[in-house]
């Protein structure tokens, strides 16, 4: 049996408010469901046109929360990491790891308010006959 397609991935958050709240100045996502169950409240987010769902899932029964460091980062591709990069911070973003060149595009590190690592990738292209490159 194959799998069809990547759905979603869940963030375990504390505060559910402003966590949807970064999501939403920092790179746009909107709210597309959110599900409510004893014990546990889910908000559904993602980018348009983006089939891709990041749910930041909530325990409403008051547990602590235990973060661990055995995940990687959730990557966002953009066209213009320094933006990007501006706009997380300015949303409550942590710096990790500034942006910085590669081969073939720029790449940078940040937590989100709860400690949730994301990497911001820019391709870049081969300059066109113009001289600009995206």
């Amino acid at each position: 049996m194959t799998v069809g397609r990547i759905l979603f991935t869940k963030f375990v958050v504390q505060d559910l408010p402003r966590a949807l709240t970064f999501y939403a100045q920092a790179f746009g996502f909107t709210e597309r469901n959110r599900i409510a169950l004893p014990g546990m409240e889910e908000v559904l987010i993602g980018l348009p046109d983006d089939p891709f769902t990041l749910v930041l899932y909530h325990h409403t029964d008051g547990r602590a929360l235990v973060r661990g460091d055995n995940h990687g980062p959730l990557g966002l591709s953009t066209r213009d990491i320094q933006a990007a990069w501006e706009r997380a911070i300015a949303a409550g973003a942590t710096a990790v790891r500034p942006p910085e060149d590669l081969p073939g595009m720029r790449i940078a590190f940040l937590d989100d308010p709860e400690g949730h690592t994301i990497e911001l990738i820019q391709y870049l292209r081969e300059k066109t006959r113009e001289g600009a490159s995206e």
